[in-house]
């Protein structure tokens, strides 16, 4: 037999799903453990929706999830639009061989006769008319009248579909361009696909697609439907509605591996007792019939989980320099460093690390809530006075300054879990973040004391 050969066909008229990504994802996967070839097709006929920016987009999209041109399964580009001749070549033999008729009827005409005759759709009006190609004239294709057409799917099994409920259906508009339907199959027979891993969606367009493959004298592509993604309203993902652009996430700073291996579980799930495993494993363990035909909920919260794992593997010299898209230019990059292994503990993306430590470098804002959570307690002036205090003699240094602190909060008689608050609103504006103690260290005593004061100020007010 010969290597197997996938495909995915996008379209270039804006971002990269996320469905997009793990459909690519799952043909990747099978290729490369089969030895096969992915071939990325850009289905670029839409010239009015048509950007080039949006191909670079997907072939940037699919290099940061791992598919990458440079490998040496990886086939493509490849343009629809230059495979024109062939799909035209394509509906001239379906029509000199009688697979396909011409058909005059306009829209309006062909709803009349189905309020008259109670007929779904067209009715094949045209079939025997003999007419050829004209202004005005779609080319249909004929479809068996009696029987049905089953689709074997690798997820699903037997698909049936009856042959009366399939329409004959256009191949060629009015205008002499073919449809999506005709050119996908000639692309697919041109390019020797013999796998079509797709979104559960084409499902209902795949027996048009299977008849058009035996018209043209060629046995199906396996055919694998995979599952559609929804929301937590367990709506289908819909990019008016939700966050679908894999590259919204990238921006965001999640790791491109925890989005890999995220994407694979939607719909599939590896051996064992955790869904977190590198690429090898899914690689080795990915397999058609075990992916399930059942909605698979994109969950963000999960994903954000998985991502913090993943940044929590990292060495400290890998989590620094995977931050430094999103270290702004005012940082201290040695600042920035020696407080690494405590951001990256509670990093739950790349651009969490550096926004949690902002207030070392801007003066804060006060977080008005947590502003009245923690100065609203009745010893919080008291505290702050301790605190001033405290600090303007005390060692500069992290166990010091959290001794200081750790006797003030006693001497006003109020619990630890409670009194750090106060101290913390006061230095960052917010009611939680890293560890407060190194944090003041890389402060300083004077800027510290000044924010400190403020703060004292504002409750006396």
């Amino acid at each position: 037999m010969s290597a197997p050969r996938f495909r995915i066909a996008p379209s270039p008229t804006g971002f990269f799903h996320v469905g997009g990504a793990r459909t690519a994802l799952f043909n990747w996967a099978l290729a490369k453990r089969l030895g096969g070839t992915f071939v990325l097709r850009i289905e670029d006929t839409d010239e009015a929706r048509n950007r080039p920016e949006w191909t670079q987009g997907i072939i940037d999209a699919l290099a940061w999830i791992g598919i990458s041109a440079a490998d040496p399964a990886f086939e493509g580009p490849h343009h629809q639009s230059d495979n024109a001749a062939a799909h035209v070549a394509a509906a001239e033999r379906l029509h000199a061989e009688g697979r396909a008729y011409y058909c005059d009827l306009t829209g309006e005409e062909i709803q009349a006769r189905s309020r008259n005759s109670g007929i779904q759709g067209y009715d094949g009006y045209s079939r025997e008319r003999r007419l050829g190609p004209g202004p005005g004239r779609v080319l249909r294709f004929r479809t068996p009248d009696e029987g049905a057409t089953v689709v074997y799917d690798e997820i699903r099994g037997d698909v049936t579909f009856a042959n009366d409920s399939i329409e004959d259906f256009v191949l060629v508009r009015s205008n002499g361009t073919p449809v999506f339907v005709l050119a996908n199959v000639v692309d697919d027979i041109e390019m020797g696909i013999t796998h079509v891993v797709r979104g559960d969606e084409h499902l209902p367009n795949t027996p048009k697609q299977q008849l058009l493959w035996e018209a043209l004298g060629h046995a199906p592509p396996v055919w694998a439907h995979v599952p559609v993604l929804v929301n937590e309203q367990r709506k289908k993902l819909s990019k008016r509605r939700d966050k679908v652009a894999l590259e919204s996430y990238r921006k965001e700073g999640y790791l491109a591996d925890a989005m890999v291996n995220y994407l694979m579980t939607l719909g599939w799930a590896p051996k064992g007792d955790t869904e977190i495993v590198p690429w090898s494993v899914i690689e080795d363990e990915f397999r058609l019939e075990d992916v399930t035909h059942s909605p698979a909920f994109f969950d963000i919260k999960k994903l954000t989980a998985f991502n913090g794992e993943y940044i929590r593997a990292l060495s400290t010299g890998e989590f620094v320099a995977a931050c430094e898209p999103w270290i702004p230019d005012h940082y201290d990059r040695e600042v920035f460093a020696r407080l690494a292994p405590e951001l990256q503990s509670r990093a739950q993306t790349l651009a969490d690390g550096p926004a949690q430590i902002d207030f070392l470098f801007v003066k804060p804002r006060f977080d008005e809530a947590s502003w009245d959570k923690a100065m609203g307690q009745p010893w919080a002036a008291k505290l702050l006075d301790g605190v001033i205090a405290g600090f303007e003699t005390a060692p500069w240094e992290t166990g010091a300054l959290e001794a200081e602190w750790r006797a003030v909060s006693e001497s006003v008689g109020a619990p630890l879990r409670q009194t750090q608050g106060p101290v913390r609103v006061a230095i960052t504006g917010r009611i939680s973040g890293p560890p407060l103690y190194p944090a003041l260290v890389e402060l300083g005593r004077d800027e510290a004391l000044s924010r400190l004061r403020a703060a004292r100020d504002r409750v006396a007010g």
